[in-house]
């Protein structure tokens, strides 16, 4: 049986987009959670670009005690990644793209971003996506399944635009996550812009402002 389509929230620029960030919550959050974020990017008229943001499937999470809550893959502090979970998550995550594709957007003006568990996934669709992707926006997050990846990594995205930040003082996911993730990345050949920010597990405005600059130079069109 076909999993029903995310639904999302969308914001779309007043003219045809040139691009479209596809951009993932974290756990127990939903679409509307970076929406307010998009103004903040101060992106240039010259550069129209559609946010999607998905809201995650409701599941049973083991972090909260088997409670339903939006998460992309269930969560248990004491566990590994679910990674069955997150195989799913995948495949609805494909599905957007892919929408983005039907409307008339290439792959390669799509970039995947996210925050937290949206991060992980982002990691994880656009490290392996058989279509070439404009990049990866990772924040405050970790790579699942990094001992696999020089072996299952997707050619078409080997040379994909990483940016990943982390908060130096966040409790939910220590910054050695992030750092480690990073370092894997790289020892897989990846070319990863790294930023670090003093912050808890969140975001802050000088992080909003280097977000917008790698944007605007991962999405400018070509001449």
């Amino acid at each position: 049986m076909l999993a029903a389509p995310l639904p999302t929230v969308e914001l779309n620029p007043g003219v045809t987009p040139v691009a479209v960030v596809i951009w993932l919550h974290g756990l127990g959050a939903d679409g509307h959670d970076f929406e307010p974020i998009v103004p903040e990017l101060r992106l240039p008229e010259s550069l129209p670009v559609r946010f999607v943001f998905p809201h995650a499937p409701e599941i049973a999470v083991t972090a909260f005690g088997g409670q339903r809550a939006r998460a992309w893959f269930d969560f248990n502090p004491s566990g590994g990644a679910d990674l069955p979970g997150i195989k799913k998550s995948v495949s609805r995550i494909h599905d957007l793209i892919q929408n983005e594709i039907d409307s008339g957007v290439p792959a390669e003006r799509i970039v995947l971003a996210g925050f937290s568990q949206g991060g992980v996934m982002a990691l994880q669709v656009g490290l392996y996506y058989p279509k070439k992707l404009a990049g990866i926006l990772a924040l405050s997050t970790f790579l699942a399944e990094g001992e696999n990846l020089a072996a299952n990594k997707s050619e078409a995205n080997e040379d994909i635009p990483i940016f990943m930040c982390h908060g130096q003082q966040d409790a939910v996911l220590p910054i050695s996550l992030g750092k480690s993730s990073s370092q894997s990345l790289e020892s897989a050949g990846y070319t990863v812009q790294w930023h670090e920010y003093p912050m808890g597990h969140e975001v802050c405005l000088e992080e909003i402002q280097d977000i917008s600059k790698w944007l605007q130079s991962v999405l400018r069109p070509s001449e």
